[in-house]
């Protein structure tokens, strides 16, 4: 349970513009690092004196008031009474998972999150398994032996509509085919993850994942091939054998191996990635290029995100990012080959996890997700006018839709970024989008600062109602698509003014993690 969004951060929004959490003031001296501090500092914060045990659904409900408070995440059951006050959502949101099994409401919020490091101090022990004659009726796998949370899994789809894969071979080289049943949407992504012969690929088909895990059957060079024929629902990875010569088996399935399963139920697989470089963008903030393994094949998609996870005093910290492009006019110069991932990451001095990241050095490693996120182009598909509303950091996710819809999107004729920052040395990339305002006459940048200098002659101020009037034109038979991120407080202001003007539900995006 972090504090997530972080300040600042641009992941906090739903596409109805209706936040996922309120964000409360904290007390002082109960930030995130308070409390893995107080966390390490011994107290008793179970209040079973270092006991675990089985807890029943009756003993569950009786701890359902503010002073005397357990929730059950994934069998698993928290004393998170302690915790109320560094909440950053407040107590009333821990509240609604008083007493109950409070999975569902977690994941809807913060699925990536490692709440058993988060939380471990809190543990007060698992959940006793329920009857016989119940466990007889739901058929269940046999509960786990350990404290570890049993997975979830949504109903199985249609058999005929799920996924399948085969595989064929030569003497130097093993191909495996996975067969969607369905086309591949063009920002849909493919992440394979090859590892000490551990082969994992996780095919994202809408809110759906499909995936295999295999321990292959012999040794393959580290290097893996994935062509994706889209229209046809076609995946093929090749690899390259160690030993020339035939199989008997691809390999030895190992967990969730050929598994179709709502995206949301699977745990967040992280690879450790290398940083290679760091180049500064202003005062504060910097694009770091992340090196993912070598038999790791991964493109995050335009408006998904990914996480970073970094072991802080002890406790697993993890927040998002978007990547961005090498710089604006990437497309045309990088190298299809160049799969590294760039980050534009602000350092807040005393925030959680950026001094980490500032503080590492070229070839230290860090830990990556799969891509994350709600965003699709398919509403892109027939917009003429694309409007990006931008504030501070929020500005990454609008960088390779900057790109995208002037380079591959020929219904868009015009795009427009209304940029907010504090003051001139904050703003991201300006010469840059003054270049492309300049060279394309579809693109076009207005910079608003709510601290300018005196000689600013740009806009001036916050978004309000009158700003928007005047940046946002909606000629006769346009087709507009707006999508903003910022903080919490200027996406959800943003949205409610542009709902006011008239703009429905299927006209906005509001980026989110």
């Amino acid at each position: 349970m972090l504090s997530f969004p972080s300040p600042g951060s641009q992941q906090r929004v739903g596409p109805s513009g209706q936040s996922g959490r309120n964000k409360v003031a904290l007390k002082p001296g109960h930030s995130l690092m308070d409390w893995i501090r107080f966390s390490k500092s011994g107290k008793d914060l179970t209040g079973l004196r270092g006991r675990l045990i089985e807890v029943t659904q009756e003993e569950l409900k009786k701890h359902n008031k503010r002073d005397d408070c357990w929730t059950c995440i994934r069998g698993l059951v928290y004393n998170v009474t302690p915790y109320m006050d560094y909440h950053p959502g407040g107590e009333e949101e821990l509240m609604k998972a008083a007493g109950i099994d409070g999975t569902e409401l977690f994941d809807q919020v913060h699925r990536w999150v490692n709440y058993e490091s988060m939380l471990k101090e809190c543990l007060v022990g698992r959940m006793s398994t329920l009857p016989t004659t119940t466990i007889k009726a739901m058929n269940p796998p046999p509960p786990p032996t350990s404290l570890a949370p049993p997975t979830s899994l949504a109903p199985p789809p249609d058999k005929d509509s799920r996924p399948r894969y085969d595989w064929f071979q030569t003497e130097a080289s093993v191909h495996l085919v996975v067969y969607a049943k369905r086309k591949i949407p063009g920002s849909g992504c493919t992440v394979v993850d090859l590892e000490a012969g551990v082969f994992r690929l996780q095919v994202l088909l809408g809110k759906m994942s499909y995936m295999l895990h295999l321990r292959l059957a012999e040794d393959v060079e580290g290097n893996v091939a994935v062509h994706t024929a889209f229209t046809v629902g076609k995946i093929q990875i090749t690899m390259r054998k160690q030993a020339k010569g035939k199989w008997t088996s691809l390999g030895q399935p190992l967990e969730s191996h050929n598994t179709f399963l709502r995206h949301k139920d699977r745990a967040v697989y992280h690879r450790d990635c290398v940083l290679v470089s760091k180049t500064e963008v202003n005062h504060n903030t910097h694009v770091f290029r992340l090196q993912l393994p070598r038999g790791t094949v991964m493109h995050v998609p335009v408006g998904k995100h990914v996480y970073l996870k970094a072991l802080i005093q002890d406790t697993e910290v993890v927040r998002p990012y978007t990547p961005v492009d090498q710089n604006l006019a990437a497309a045309s110069c990088q190298s299809p080959q160049d799969s590294d991932l760039y980050l534009m990451i602000k350092v807040y001095p005393d925030g959680v996890i950026t001094p980490h990241l500032n503080s590492l050095s070229i070839g230290d490693h860090i830990s990556v997700s799969g891509p994350e996120g709600t965003f699709s182009l398919r509403p892109l598909r027939d917009v003429t006018d694309l409007y990006l509303l931008a504030a501070g950091t929020g500005f990454t996710p609008m960088a390779r839709l900057i790109r995208l819809a002037l380079q591959d999107i020929d219904t868009i004729r015009k795009s427009k970024l209304l940029f907010f920052n504090r003051r001139e040395e904050d703003i991201l990339w300006r010469c840059q989008l003054d270049a492309l305002a300049a060279n394309d006459e579809r693109f076009q940048v207005e910079y608003v600062l709510s601290e300018p200098c005196e000689g600013w002659t740009g806009r001036r101020g916050r978004v309000d109602e009158s700003m928007l009037k005047d940046f946002l034109n909606r000629p006769d038979g346009s087709k507009c698509y707006v999508c903003v991120c910022g903080p919490t407080a200027f996406t959800e202001l943003t949205i409610g003014l542009l709902k006011q003007q008239g703009f429905s539900e299927e006209d906005l995006h509001a980026f989110q993690g």
